[in-house]
Formats: C-alpha cells, sequence, structure tokens
C-alpha cells in the first residue's frame, strides 16, 4: 500500500489523495428494471439485438421472451444478479446462457436509454464532485482531494461523502451503484466490486492485507487471462502471493515493464491521476449480424449496413467535434478469422460520403472469399473541427446515403 507520502497529490498540496470508482450496479439490467418493476427479483439477460423504436411493451411476466427460444450469435450484454447466479455473464454467447438459465428472460439492448441514464448520474456525481474521469457508459473515477482538502482527518469524512454521491446518483436514476474510495485508481477499481450491489468500500494502508491481499491476481486491473494462466503456472493465485515474490523474479519473468508493474500494482502502488478530459484515438461503430452474411447473396444487406456503420461514425464525429484523418474497415468471417484495412486521406473529414468511399477504398483491398460475421469502420488520426477550421456539412444529411457497395466487384472476388 501507498505510505504517508502517497496520499497527497503529485503538486505537493494540502489536498489528500482520495480517489473513489463509482461503478453502477447490473446497469443495463438495472435501467431495464425501472422500465419493467415487475421482472425485479427474475433472472434477466440483456443482449441479442437492439430494441426497435416502437416496439409495444409487455405487461405480464409470462409476455416476455424466454431465453431458451433464442437462436443466434448475439452475446450476453449484461445480466440482473439473478441470472448471474446461474453463470450467465457479460460476453457469453446467448445460446450457452440459454442453456445456463433457459427460464430467464431475455430484453434487448436499448442504448439510447442506457446513455440517458448515464447523464444523468454523472451530472448528479458531477454537482458534487467536478472533477471526474469518464470511464465508460457505467463507470467513473472522482477525485475527491478538493472536498476533503483541510479535514484533519479526511479518511474519517469520507464514509460520509461517499454515501452522499450515492444517493444524489439514486435520487437522480433511481438506480443504486457502488462506491470504493482508496488512495488510488488501482485500489478503487478493485474496492467498488467488493461489496456489490450498492456498496461503499473504504481501503486505507491498513486494510491491503486484509481486503486485497487474499483475492485472486486477476481482480486487479490490467492482469488478464493470459497473465493470469501464466502466474498460475508459476504458482501465484493471489495478489498477495504477487506482492511476496521477489521483483527481479517477475521481471525474469515478464520483462522489464509489465514485471515491475505487476510488483507495484501487488502492492497498491499507483501514480496515475485522475483526468478529467482526454482527447480520443478513435471512434468506431461496428455491427455482429445475428447470421453470417454471404457478400454476394446477401450483398443487399450488407451494402445498407455499411452505409449505416459509416453515417454513425459521422454523426459520432460531429456530436463530439472531431474530423479524421484515416478511416478504417475491420471484417471478421464465420471462421472468426479477422482483417482490418486502413486508408490515410489527403485531408481530415468528418462528410459521410467521404468516409463511405474512405471506407469503401479499404474494402477493395479484402478478399470477400467467406461469409461475414462482423462489420465495422473506424476513424482515426483525429482533429478537433475548431483546430481545422473546416465546417461540413451535418452528417444527418447522408441518412440516404446509397453509393455503391459490395457490387463494385469487391463481392465477386472467390
Amino acid at each position: 500500500m501507498p505510505d504517508a507520502a502517497d496520499s497527497h497529490g503529485a503538486a505537493g498540496g494540502d489536498e489528500p489523495r482520495v480517489v473513489a470508482h463509482l461503478d453502477m450496479d447490473a446497469f443495463y439490467a438495472s435501467v431495464e428494471l425501472l422500465r419493467y418493476p415487475q421482472l425485479r427479483g427474475q433472472p434477466v439477460v440483456i443482449g441479442g439485438s437492439l430494441r426497435r423504436q416502437g416496439a409495444p411493451p409487455a405487461e405480464a411476466a409470462a409476455d416476455f421472451t424466454r431465453l431458451r427460444a433464442y437462436a443466434g450469435r448475439g452475446v450476453v450484454t449484461t445480466a440482473t444478479y439473478e441470472a448471474r447466479a446461474f453463470g450467465v455473464r457479460a460476453g457469453i454467447g446467448l445460446m450457452k446462457a440459454a442453456r445456463m438459465a433457459p427460464e430467464a428472460i431475455l430484453l434487448p439492448v436499448d442504448m439510447e436509454e442506457y446513455r440517458r441514464h448515464s447523464r444523468r448520474f454523472k451530472a448528479a456525481v458531477r454537482a458534487i464532485a467536478p472533477r471526474i474521469e469518464d470511464r465508460g457508459i457505467d463507470e467513473i473515477y472522482i477525485d475527491l482531494g478538493p472536498l476533503l482538502a483541510g479535514h484533519a482527518d479526511p479518511w474519517a469524512e469520507a464514509p460520509a461523502l461517499a454515501m452522499r454521491l450515492r444517493e444524489a446518483v439514486r435520487a437522480a436514476t433511481g438506480l443504486s451503484c457502488s462506491i470504493g474510495v482508496t488512495p488510488n485508481k488501482l485500489l478503487a477499481k478493485i474496492a467498488s466490486d467488493l461489496d456489490k450491489p450498492g456498496g461503499i468500500t473504504i481501503l486505507t494502508q491498513a486494510d491491503l492485507g486484509t481486503r486485497i491481499w487474499p483475492l485472486p491476481a486477476s481482480r486487479i486491473n490490467g492482469i488478464g487471462p493470459k497473465a493470469s494462466a501464466r502466474l498460475a503456472a508459476l504458482g501465484i493465485a493471489t495478489i498477495g502471493e504477487l506482492a511476496a515474490a521477489d521483483p527481479q523474479w517477475l521481471v525474469g519473468h515478464f520483462g522489464r515493464s509489465y514485471g515491475t508493474w505487476l510488483h507495484e500494482a501487488a502492492h497498491g502502488r499507483d501514480t496515475r491521476p485522475v483526468v478529467t478530459e482526454s482527447e480520443p484515438r478513435s471512434i468506431s461503430r461496428e455491427s455482429t449480424f445475428e447470421r453470417d452474411l454471404d457478400p454476394v447473396r446477401d450483398r443487399e444487406t450488407l451494402r445498407g449496413l455499411f452505409t449505416d456503420l459509416c453515417v454513425r461514425v459521422a454523426a459520432d464525429l460531429e456530436r463530439k467535434g472531431y474530423l479524421a484523418r484515416s478511416i478504417g474497415l475491420k471484417i471478421r468471417f464465420e471462421d472468426f478469422s479477422t482483417v482490418t484495412r486502413d486508408h490515410t486521406a489527403t485531408h481530415a473529414t468528418g462528410d459521410a460520403a467521404e468516409i463511405r468511399r474512405l471506407a469503401g477504398e479499404c474494402l477493395r483491398r479484402v478478399r470477400l472469399d467467406r461469409r461475414i460475421r462482423l462489420l465495422g469502420v473506424r476513424a482515426g488520426t483525429l482533429l478537433p473541427r475548431h483546430a481545422a477550421g473546416v465546417v461540413d456539412e451535418p452528417a444527418q444529411r447522408y441518412a440516404g446515403l446509397t453509393l455503391p457497395l459490395f457490387d463494385d466487384g469487391a463481392g465477386d472476388r472467390r
């Protein structure tokens, strides 16, 4: 755990170094339970497809689709805690989930509704603690140092502040969240998951041995499945065992950079600041199909889907205030092999038609001899619009874009 000097900011001022990680509890599923309170207490799985606009709402539990009836290649986006008790978790295939919990209720994804609640909970937190780092639709880091400055014992005040934030989120959204409060981001991320749902976990230097070291090493954000398997093969299963390992031994097995980081992370050391503003590196949209699409027989379907992705990327660029110098293409085939292609433009653009044209140039460099499972478009090398001094047509202008696609010879290269 960081020593006393680590509890203060890098600037060396009077603000204590107290960082919170706020994580919404089963976020997508919880939003759906606001819409369908009759499903509370039941196993509910979200995923498979986007919600159709204007789809009539179900009323009784019997009106909802059961997971056993699902057929397709969709994946689980999230699940209620009741569904998780059967082993259902985000990222697994819905067909596999159906074998685990056939009677679970399946709901489609409604991203617009989730984004609306995301904006609400972040605004509620920002009204109390303005220094937040946005880490996604359902989680944020919060710098609590400015609010605890001047207190003789900031850690004694931290629980009340965390409860205030939790109640503000509930009042704004009707949803629960879990909050971890520690001296740094690495530990805060772990702590927010320890007492879910609705928990507040405060960790100080004295808690490292009792609350962190007994946990699996994979609970450290940055130790993925491969690294976890390698550690297990070397006889290291817990964070405590990792902390006890000789640093040079770790460097010998994992390299200087990652080995040194493993040692530091196991001891709870992390000097990363809460970053309140950051520039995105790229903006992308992709779609995984319910069934694999043939480049020739499903040409019309692919044309519409690909054009829609280009229009959506253009709209995202416009909404976020960027232009792009490079446009990329991603295709995943039926055998799960994936190819990517990029094309750098002579000038930055946010124009949907230009994005579509450049993506088409990428497409010409791909041999389409298998059915397609996933299609994606990426805009990279981003430049703020105001810096470029360019005014593009609104992306919505191209909602009916129908440029040639998968019929200009690309789909016939078998």
